[in-house]
């Protein structure tokens, strides 16, 4: 979908006219982002006669792409918000975080985030949208089969087991290890492996190595297939064919008795009726080390010049109640102090259902978004991994070709 949108304000005597490309958020027409960046830029052209923004919305599966192909045809627009900018940095097509945002945006944008936005050591990549990940689980199966959530990989098995025994649910646990979003369901499990010190830190080392293949990550996958998988806990569509989307949709019609789910899911359940519950992600031993955190970005990029329009802009879009009314609308975490404290201290719908997963995001943590290699590395995980927990598959095996991809593509990007 493509919408231009111009808000109210005249062009003035400097007539600059700033170009954002946006991903939409919503999932029809009614709730598109164009709905977003129309009230954001009317308000911001009212209040700054000499400059035009216009946005162009498009889906996820395709904004990406439109800005790599505007950027090769040497048309890149102002601004992007989409989501990565690593390899952009590394190209010496961005202005820095430093050269755009005043001294309070900067230090109200979240450090954790922030910090992820650096390519060798200096932040490109603004954060825009945020989000953590949490233990869905349906409340009425749970309460069927007599069990209470999960706090330890053990107790995640046995509830499963008992789910599937005392419910006949089709999904005791879904294991959404498709192409859509496979990169996020396994470095949950990496991260919640962690708990005890035997399930790996992600996919890299303190210091950006990558460690897709260790002996930690490895256990994990053998967990997950020989516990979960081969008992027939993970329903009637293998893990590596079972996206995202069809999990969530899955579990808002009842069918999944507990996944891994973000923010969004909130809605879509409710819309269903259905009545769940949100608890952290169980770690092998206890509540995970740590949550996976997700941050979308926000980049500007030094081909036509405006640096002073986009400085202006962006700190208008970064203002507290901007930051908000896009949280809000979206069920995504703020990625600033000042809206993420409102946040938190709101009990009013929808800021309360997004505590459990405000509460998560200081500890969170991100996709190596830094490494130029990473988008190569996530298209390999999203292809491979559900071969790991398949029938015959072989964790070490698999875990062992995706760190050989990772390496050699570490080492293409240094080169």
């Amino acid at each position: 979908m493509t919408v231009l949108l111009g808000g109210c304000g005249t062009t003035g005597s400097s007539g600059v006219t700033l170009r954002l490309v946006a991903a939409d958020y919503g999932d029809s027409a009614a709730n598109s982002s164009k709905k977003y960046w129309d009230g954001v830029v009317e308000a911001y052209e009212a209040q700054h006669s000499g400059v035009k923004v216009e946005v162009s919305v498009y889906s996820w599966n395709d904004v990406d792409a439109k800005v790599k192909k505007m950027v090769a045809a040497g048309k890149a627009p102002d601004m992007a918000q989409i989501g990565a900018y690593a390899d952009y940095a590394a190209a010496g097509k961005l202005y820095p975080a430093s050269d755009l945002l005043s001294i309070r945006t900067q230090a109200d944008l979240l450090s954790q985030l922030a910090d992820a936005g650096q390519w060798n050591h200096t932040q490109y990549g603004i954060p825009f949208a945020a989000s953590t990940r949490v233990l869905f689980y349906n409340k009425t199966l749970f309460a069927k089969a007599g069990i209470t959530p999960p706090t330890t990989w053990d107790q995640l098995a046995t509830d499963a087991q008992a789910l599937k025994d005392k419910t006949g649910v089709k999904y005791p646990f879904a294991l959404p290890l498709g192409p859509e979003e496979a990169q996020a369901e396994t470095m949950q499990w990496l991260l919640s492996g962690a708990a005890a010190g035997t399930g790996g830190n992600g996919y890299t080392d303190d210091v950006g190595t990558y460690t897709i293949d260790s002996a930690q990550n490895v256990d994990t996958f053998t967990w997950l297939k020989d516990d979960l998988v081969d008992k027939g806990l993970t329903g009637p569509v293998a893990p590596g064919r079972l996206n995202r989307a069809d999990a969530f949709a899955a579990f808002a019609d009842g069918q999944v008795g507990m996944l891994n789910g973000h923010p969004t899911l909130i809605q879509q359940a409710e819309k269903k009726g259905v009545q769940f519950g949100m608890v952290p992600m169980p770690g092998r031993t206890g509540t995970a080390r740590a949550a996976m955190g997700v941050t979308d970005w926000m980049m500007a990029f030094k081909q036509n010049g405006h640096a002073q329009q986009i400085s202006d802009f962006l700190n208008f879009v970064y203002a507290e109640k901007n930051v908000l009314a896009f949280s809000r609308d979206y069920g995504l975490l703020p990625v600033t102090g000042s809206a993420s404290t409102a946040m938190s201290e709101s009990y009013a719908a929808p800021d309360k259902a997004l505590h459990p997963f405000l509460d998560q995001l200081p500890t969170s943590e991100l996709y190596p978004v830094g490494k130029t290699s990473w988008a190569a590395v996530a298209a390999a995980v999203k292809q491979n991994i559900g071969q790991a927990v398949a029938p015959g598959g072989d964790p070490s095996g698999v875990l062992t070709r995706l760190q050989a991809t990772a390496t050699a593509a570490d080492s293409s990007a240094a080169s």
